[in-house]
């Protein structure tokens, strides 16, 4: 990045973690140069740039004109970066789980709780709530709390669709579920990282 600052007009920084990284430039003209020239040098060390993850984006803060919607968004390390107001009416970078992570934890949550329906109740309880807290850990941060919820409801849903499926007889009304709730609660979602 060093050698590619000194050529650029503005400025310019880079974000990287493994082998996602994101490069930010304060001009459109240093963007599009980058965006030529990384191929490039790329494949000097034999590496490829991904094509459909690899993409120009216009991020930055809007202007305060209504309807000034020409912005886009970004997904970086499972989340979706987006521009939102503070409850003070500041512009902020804001960020929510991506819908590709959402739906795979929603999806690996529901295969989990049918193949373990049968287990005993007190362990897919304990299971639920180490999943659970899991994901809370990383995806808990300011902005993010809705996606959070939805995850949580879901969990709920599934566990009760899938103990309901034990046997022909072993239907679960949501009254039946209510008093299992109370005595088998769910961690409930919460933020924990506020950056």
């Amino acid at each position: 990045m060093r050698t590619v600052r000194t050529r650029l007009k503005g400025e310019s920084f880079l974000i990287r973690w493994a082998d996602d990284f994101i490069i930010g430039c304060e001009q459109e003209e240093d963007a599009l140069r980058v965006m030529e020239v990384l191929p490039k040098r790329f494949s000097r060390f034999k590496l490829t740039i991904h094509p459909t993850k690899t993409t120009l984006v216009r991020f930055k803060r809007p202007s305060s004109k209504e309807g000034d919607t020409r912005n886009g968004t970004f997904d970086f390390l499972g989340f979706t970066h987006f521009w939102g107001r503070t409850r003070k009416e500041y512009w902020v970078i804001k960020r929510k789980t991506a819908k590709k992570r959402l739906s795979r934890a929603m999806k690996s949550l529901w295969n989990w709780c049918r193949e373990h329906r049968h287990d005993n109740i007190y362990e897919q309880y304990k299971a639920l709530c180490l999943k659970l807290k899991g994901h809370y850990q990383y995806y808990g941060i300011r902005s993010n709390f809705k996606m959070l919820e939805v995850v949580f409801e879901y969990t709920e849903k599934a566990w009760r669709r899938w103990l309901g499926r034990r046997s022909r007889e072993s239907y679960i009304s949501w009254e039946v579920f209510e008093k299992l709730r109370r005595t088998f609660p769910l961690p409930k979602p919460r933020i924990c990282h506020a950056i």
